[in-house]
């Protein structure tokens, strides 16, 4: 086991002593093409041909019966209906994170990015005066990797949350996941919970802390929380609309009548209600992406935030309100036409953070985006990184350790296509009292990860 990293400055909680277990190799073996298209889900715009996949084409069947009866969908439904239809979505019977599936994510690459995150939320537990109790909350928590990360980052300081009742909340949709989760954070003992209770499942960790699943985010119980959403946002159905000689026009998915079987995009003849409704009079770009379901969990997780305390850290690939269309598809680690096989590929678009900004309405301070590169190197991943590599007896160990390393932090990989972005109460960055008394409080602790820390 590692020794702990050396003792930072007192105006530096995020880094607090950790000492974690030997690194976690990355499921993707031999090591991964410097491409990033074997990687994580693309940032939008990278390498790699799409390639087109069979699959049994039920949901194909489905959606054609479906056009057929009532004309083209919304991409927002057809999104829907391919990751989370209860017969045959992606989510809810393939889900394939890892090495075995579509595409691999930050966690599965290396152990340290979830213990850098499990350390901000103990760095803001700290900041934040030390509450008696708090939830960790994690929306779509795919495999459960990151949460078995973290909850090794909270036992290994146990001598810090001893004071501190800490509970668990997983919201997942999928059977199958959460039976997967189920295995890797309780050892396959989470029991399902009577009828008339918020949550489907619970159980114990391994690390002894209580875990719960929910179906929704109105299911968690209220109470100071912190919530968690890596790659969840991106995998919200999304609305896509033009801008036409006749005005703005939504993209809707629709049969394509020259080939049998096979789908296409067609703009609708007239304005549709959505496009009244999420297209703004200032939009300057000729082609916008809105995702009114991440709106709504990001208010609802805003007004959480202002009435019970917590925070929330969403990471994700993203822009601020740039970029036009994202939408695009992965299977097998390789980008995907998005309108071929229904059902079996992933399909994500980037996340517009200046949208999610705009719907917390000012019920929470914001921060972000800002690159995984620069989070987690404020975060001190570059001296946990040194720790283990003069920690690790072997040469294999040490070049998995510097791949992994690169795969996260590298510009043209994951380093600037991942952002991370933060809710926080109004209070954590300004004393409520500030404008009368402005020499009444002491400096505010720096927020974790968002602000250079200083080693002394």
């Amino acid at each position: 086991v590692p020794p702990p990293l050396p003792a930072v400055s007192a105006a530096s909680p995020a880094l607090l002593p950790l000492a974690v277990g030997p690194p976690r190799r990355a499921p993707l073996s031999p090591p991964l093409p410097t491409a990033p298209a074997a990687a994580a889900r693309l940032c939008s715009g990278a390498g790699g041909e799409a390639e087109a996949a069979g699959g049994d084409g039920a949901m194909l069947r489905h959606l054609t019966r479906k056009l057929r009866a009532s004309g083209p969908v919304t991409v927002a439904e057809y999104m829907r209906e391919a990751l989370t239809n209860p017969g045959q979505g992606y989510y809810t019977h393939r889900g394939g994170v890892g090495e075995s599936g579509d595409f691999i994510t930050s966690p599965e690459i290396s152990q340290v990015f979830g213990e850098l995150i499990g350390i901000w939320y103990i760095s803001e537990w700290i900041a934040m005066g030390k509450p008696p109790a708090f939830q960790l909350v994690e929306l779509g928590p795919g495999r459960g990797t990151l949460t078995e990360d973290i909850l090794r980052v909270f036992k290994q300081l146990t001598s810090v949350l001893s004071t501190c009742d800490v509970s668990v909340h997983l919201v997942e949709v999928s059977p199958k996941l959460s039976e997967i989760q189920a295995v890797m954070l309780t050892g396959g003992k989470a029991q399902p919970s009577p009828e008339d209770e918020s949550a489907y499942m619970k159980g114990i960790s391994k690390t002894g802390i209580p875990i719960f699943w929910h179906r929704d985010i109105q299911d968690v119980p209220p109470g100071y929380s912190f919530y968690l959403a890596h790659e969840f946002f991106d995998a919200l159905p999304i609305h896509k609309f033009q801008r036409t000689e006749k005005g703005w026009r939504e993209v809707l998915v629709d049969i394509d009548p020259e080939v049998p079987g096979q789908l296409r995009f067609v703009l609708s003849p007239s304005r549709t209600p959505a496009t009244q409704n999420f297209i703004q009079p200032e939009e300057t770009r000729d082609h916008v992406e809105v995702c009114p379901e991440a709106g709504v969990i990001v208010q609802r997780l805003a007004s959480r935030i202002e009435k019970d305390g917590g925070a929330a850290l969403v990471a994700d690939y993203g822009h601020d309100g740039t970029k036009t269309d994202t939408f695009r598809g992965f299977q097998n680690h390789k980008l995907h036409d998005v309108l071929s096989a229904p059902g079996t590929a992933d399909l994500t678009a980037d996340v517009d953070f200046s949208y999610l900004r705009k719907m917390a309405q000012g019920k929470t301070a914001t921060l972000g985006p800002i690159k995984q590169r620069e989070f987690l190197k404020n975060m001190g991943i570059d001296l946990r990184l040194q720790v283990l590599l003069q920690n690790s007896g072997d040469t294999a160990t040490r070049e998995q350790l510097l791949h992994s390393y690169d795969m996260l932090m590298n510009p043209e990989k994951m380093g600037d296509c991942f952002n991370f972005f933060a809710l926080l109460p109004h209070h954590r960055l300004v004393h409520p009292d500030k404008k009368d008394k402005p020499e009444s409080k002491s400096p505010l602790p720096p927020v974790a990860g968002f602000n250079e820390l200083l080693l002394k």
